[in-house]
């Protein structure tokens, strides 16, 4: 996987198979490489992911702190410089508030904008949850590696995969890899980006199609916000998955994710 230097960052990036362009951009704290399930799930696309600023192999040239704004131009620049653009743009928690970025200020990029675990500003318990978690990794430092894994596990995974042995020992490593020995530094950057996002003013203006996906277990992003994301948007629509939890998405009920995405995709030619 090579890298990309942007006008802010070395960025890690991987591109794999041929046809349409899809950008998959990843949550907090994850790698781009963990969204394998929707590259795997797509192979008559080209696929596109990268790590964002503050996870993996990608190296920001200043800073933190920085906005999602900056990882929306890293991908900007990304796009234009390894995809042909309008590409179909896709993510999951600050993953898709980059992409909600992308659609807003490069609309001449993105074709189909589809964040997934979003929401247009952080309120209630999604934000007093960050918040705390900031709070604790700047007063206290970083969490042992059992308790994160652990801890976060139930954030991230409904209560069908942490209620199933079998599954959660396959499913942990996803869990392992975003948080067991995460920088409290780098999480606390993208973390605080997230809490100072807010596109509500900005959505009704954009006419990229949004197509926000919600799911019904989610504690991290809780349905509710992706309801009122999509309702902001010029052209908004919103698709409920019962069931699912934040990072359903990862080997849990990928398929269903997959398939929604790929009705959506569909549905616009």
């Amino acid at each position: 996987m090579p890298h990309l230097t942007t006008s802010g960052a070395s960025l890690w990036y991987d591109q794999s198979g041929s046809g349409p362009d899809i950008i998959w951009l990843p949550g907090g704290d994850q790698r781009g490489s963990e969204m394998r399930w929707q590259v795997e799930g797509f192979p008559d696309f080209r696929n596109t992911t990268m790590d964002p600023r503050g996870v993996g192999e990608t190296e920001a040239l200043e800073g933190p702190p920085w906005s999602i704004l900056d990882m929306a131009r890293d991908c900007a620049e990304l796009i234009e410089a390894r995809c042909s653009p309008p590409v179909v743009a896709a993510g999951l928690s600050m993953g898709s508030l980059i992409v909600q970025e992308l659609a807003i200020n490069w609309p001449h990029l993105v074709r189909l904008a589809i964040p997934m675990g979003t929401f247009a500003v952080s309120e209630g318990f999604s934000r007093e949850w960050m918040e705390a978690e900031i709070r604790y990794r700047r007063t206290r430092g970083d969490l042992p590696f059992d308790f994160a894994v652990t801890h976060y596990a139930a954030f991230m995974y409904p209560p069908e995969v942490l209620d199933d042995p079998e599954l959660w020992e396959k499913l942990r490593t996803v869990t392992e890899a975003a948080y067991g020995e995460r920088d409290g530094a780098m999480l606390d950057a993208q973390w605080q980006a997230c809490c100072e996002f807010d596109t509500t003013a900005r959505l009704p203006l954009c006419e990229v199609p949004i197509h926000v996906i919600g799911f019904g277990l989610d504690m991290q992003a809780p349905p509710s916000l992706g309801r009122k994301c999509a309702g902001l948007a010029a052209n908004g629509h919103y698709h409920h998955l019962d069931g699912l939890s934040h990072l359903s998405l990862c080997g849990h009920r990928h398929e269903v994710v997959n398939a929604t995405i790929r009705s959506i995709i569909e549905d616009h030619g």
